[in-house]
């Protein structure tokens, strides 16, 4: 039974157990849909069981060894795959200016960090992609890279993965969790590296913060999981990263990201005045001669109400997942067709 029917199955025993709201007593009432599927590890509904059926199934969906369903975001992933691959003292590469996560799961595994730089790409004022020559992992463990970046610049993961002979490949895959569902965005590194990080909530159209953990190597990542998880784990949530897969994979769900895809390639056609950037189109990473990216943020939020994701000096990016619509998208064409 997967972790979805569990929930919508109708449990006729009388529980003396945790939650103890019982799913009948809603103390905030506008999620008393939430309240009557949070469940525990009660003998009448085994949800452990449907949860694993469910990885299960997940990890043969995305053609990993192992995928598991994260409730704590991407952090709490970086973090189990450094435990996984690492003992203290080992060394690990990451990049100087990378999520805190990164540094933090180095330092709770008590290994060494040892920091990479990115070169700039002058032209849009933002970190470029990592250069596997430049890569020196004699003495290291695991190497976490990022990739996409919040800009939308993909590294080439099938080339780093080839010079990583005794260095676990750890990619950081936060901003990409659409990538495995559309040949019309970057290659996911879901299959290529050991372990693999995607945060649904970001692009995909899940809950904050519900991610993936994605494992091709021989690491114990359920050994690790447990150390930093809660015993008590939100089912409700559980369930709908179950779904937000199942929707992903689907042929409706393939059909709403083309849709997005060719939305958003219909957009950069359309706006002559304006200049794209990055690796992955979902994130539209634009500029405007004449103007710096402060200006150009500043003035899509105070004339046209629309808020970007991330802006510096030169550009400006503005985030797209699977819920940005066309409409959405129209009006951001409409205002960026005036600037």
């Amino acid at each position: 039974m997967s972790l979805i029917n569990l929930l919508k199955k109708q449990n006729r025993k009388t529980l003396f157990t945790t939650p103890s709201h019982g799913q009948k007593f809603f103390v905030f009432n506008k999620f008393r849909q939430f309240y009557k599927y949070d469940i525990s590890e009660t003998d009448a509904h085994d949800p452990q069981t449907a949860l694993y059926k469910a990885q299960e199934r997940a990890a043969k969906i995305y053609g990993t060894k192992h995928t598991y369903f994260l409730t704590n975001g991407s952090t709490s992933g970086i973090i189990t795959a450094v435990l996984s691959c690492t003992q203290k003292c080992d060394k690990v590469l990451l990049w100087r200016n990378a999520h805190p996560s990164h540094l933090n799961a180095v330092k709770l595994a008590g290994c060494e960090p040892v920091f990479y730089d990115l070169p700039i790409n002058k032209d849009w004022g933002i970190h470029d992609k990592i250069v596997p020559d430049n890569i020196d992992l004699k003495g290291i463990k695991a190497i976490i890279i990022t990739s996409p970046s919040y800009e939308g610049v993909v590294s080439d993961i099938k080339a780093i993965k080839k010079v990583c002979e005794k260095a676990y490949l750890i990619v950081d895959e936060a901003h990409g969790a659409l990538y495995p569902f559309s040949e019309k965005l970057p290659e996911s590194a879901v299959k290529i590296a050991d372990f693999t990080i995607q945060s649904l909530h970001k692009t995909a159209g899940g809950l904050n913060p519900t991610a993936l953990l994605h494992v091709n190597c021989e690491c114990d990542a359920e050994k690790a999981l447990s150390m930093i998880n809660t015993t008590s784990p939100s089912y409700p949530l559980l369930a709908t990263i179950e779904a937000n897969i199942n929707y992903l994979n689907s042929k409706k769900g393939r059909k709403k990201l083309d849709n997005l895809l060719n939305n958003i390639e219909d957009l950069r056609k359309s706006s002559q005045n304006i200049e794209f950037g990055g690796d992955d189109i979902t994130k539209i990473l634009i500029k405007r001669k004449g103007m710096t990216g402060y200006e150009l943020s500043d003035k899509l939020f105070d004339e046209f109400d629309i808020e970007d994701e991330k802006t510096n000096e030169i550009s400006t990016m503005l985030l797209c997942g699977i819920g940005t619509d066309e409409k959405k998208l129209k009006r951001l064409k409409q205002a960026l067709s005036r600037i």
